[in-house]
């Protein structure tokens, strides 16, 4: 193949790759634009103080977004506080300390996790998880802000694995080995120098696993009670943003206040997930810098 050749292929492929970037950012402008133009008219008929100030999501008369945000907080954060410490402890050991055979076996594992169908594990929160949860704490409802939760954990888990694996195995092998110089053993070099320098990349898998949890649709519309009403605890059944639209969105007539209104709420939840998102690739960034 001569350079003339080879010259016009490299041409080639970079406007192709031009072109798929600029379409991916076409189609996310879209979207934005599409929720953005539905939301002002919804707006048009419905107060934005009474939407994010009111207290009641009911499509009859009261469109308040506060319930919905609040159940969402709930299942995502109520998910991290399980996944975070699980996932940075499990990265940590098959970084760190598994043996060679036992990582080679656990990483698919947990990485076979990402390929479960959520509704499967939505499925496992309804037939297990709940009776399992109502049983021990004596409820007489297992579909709940925690059942929720627990398996958003399992399916945000893979995600922070991962990503903390990578950021502890970026962190350069000089680091342990002055810590051990100066008298550290394996479990302070790990707390104290290891997992403080990975730092950047942990915080990106806590923010991209986040993010994961906030996108889920399936697990949440069937493990979590689907009500729309302001819980007070995690053992309250709640109703996420997603769920609502996957709900709704089915029977709601066209171009109504509900239709609208079903378009607000996804645009509050696309603005979400892309500040999490871009806070996530942010810290992602910086340990590219830190490995490179």
């Amino acid at each position: 193949m001569n350079t003339k050749k080879r010259e016009q292929i490299d041409k080639l492929f970079k406007i192709i790759f031009k072109g798929t970037g600029l379409l991916t950012i076409t189609l996310l402008g879209g979207i934005f634009f599409m929720l953005f133009t539905n939301s002002i008219s919804f707006f048009l008929k419905i107060s934005p103080i009474d939407f994010f100030t009111g207290s009641q999501w009911d499509p009859e008369t009261k469109y308040s977004m506060v319930p919905l945000l609040v159940s969402t907080s709930f299942v995502a954060v109520g998910s991290m506080i399980i996944a975070v410490p699980l996932g940075i402890l499990t990265a940590a050991y098959l970084s760190e300390l598994a043996p060679r055979k036992l990582q080679m076996f656990l990483k698919p594992v947990i990485e076979m996790l990402a390929a479960i169908p959520s509704v499967a594990i939505g499925f496992l929160g309804i037939v297990l998880v709940g009776p399992g949860l109502a049983q021990l704490f004596n409820s007489q409802n297992g579909l709940n802000a925690l059942n929720g939760s627990i398996l958003l954990a399992i399916m945000a888990l893979p995600t922070i694995v991962t990503i903390s694996e990578d950021a502890i195995n970026a962190v350069p092998k000089s680091h342990r080995e002055a810590a051990i110089a100066l008298g550290a053993n394996k479990w302070e070099t790990l707390f104290k120098v290891t997992l403080p320098a990975a730092l950047p990349g942990l915080i990106a898998a806590v923010m991209l696993g986040l993010g994961r949890a906030l996108g889920e649709t399936m697990t949440v519309l069937m493990a979590t009670g689907n009500a729309a009403a302001i819980p007070k605890d995690f053992f309250d059944s709640v109703r996420t943003i997603t769920a609502t639209i996957a709900i709704e969105m089915g029977e709601v007539p066209y171009q109504t206040t509900h239709y609208f209104a079903l378009f607000a709420i996804a645009a509050l939840l696309f603005l979400i997930t892309l500040a999490v998102n871009f806070i996530g690739e942010y810290f992602a960034n910086r340990l590219r810098k830190f490995h490179a």
